[in-house]
């Protein structure tokens, strides 16, 4: 996919820090796709795993039935880091600004970010940084939504509907890094009443 020129401008082009300044103890989607998102991860987050969850906030939705080493929370705002009970490491650090991770290389058995990669300004060069700290055959997990901050979302996220994002974040797969073909999934919450979408594209480190 090639990405227009301006696909990765926001309205609001000030600092981010500035933006998340503020802390949103609040989560950012319902209660049933968190259950669904919860259901997902049990499936998916390997026993006893070191993790990283990228562009962290208060709340990592991490299912108590599993057990990790430990996990590591990289964000902006260090007020809603330390109040998430799942985190055993955290730090402040923009990665609009700067990509670099961190962290050493392979160190991590899964990377997840979790409703923020419409925030990115340039994935690919996260993509790439991702891939260099996760183990071999382990998978990057891009969950995402229709909820967003819409003057802190890039132009081309806001320009696609929930099946081309999907596309778009495999293209951020493609274009980065060593990785398997991408696997797209809907697990948005099935029921009558209407609640949030919810999707997942992963790939594993070859």
């Amino acid at each position: 996919m090639d990405y227009p020129e301006s696909s990765f401008n926001r309205e609001d082009e000030s600092d981010d820090a500035l933006f998340y300044s503020e802390a949103r103890l609040v989560v950012h989607i319902d209660a049933a796709a968190i259950t669904q998102l919860k259901k997902y991860l049990l499936d998916q987050l390997p026993e006893g795993c070191t993790m990283l969850d990228l562009m962290s906030s208060w709340r990592s939705h991490i299912p108590d039935g599993v057990t990790t080493h430990q996990v590591y929370g990289l964000g902006l705002n260090g007020e809603e880091m330390s109040n998430n009970p799942q985190l055993d490491h955290w730090v402040i650090k923009d990665i609009n600004k700067d990509s670099n991770l961190p962290y050493e290389d392979s160190k991590f058995d899964a990377v997840m970010v979790v409703v923020s990669i419409q925030y990115m300004t340039d994935p690919i060069s996260v993509f790439d940084e991702v891939n260099r700290v996760l183990k071999k055959d382990c998978k990057f997990h891009v969950v995402y939504s229709n909820r967003m901050f819409p003057t802190k979302a890039t132009k081309i996220w806001k320009a696609f509907d929930n099946i081309e994002r999907a596309n778009l974040i495999g293209s951020y797969f493609g274009n980065s890094g060593l990785w398997s073909v991408p696997n797209a999934i809907d697990i948005s919450p099935v029921g009558p009443v209407v609640s949030d979408p919810l999707f997942v594209v992963s790939a594993q480190k070859k």
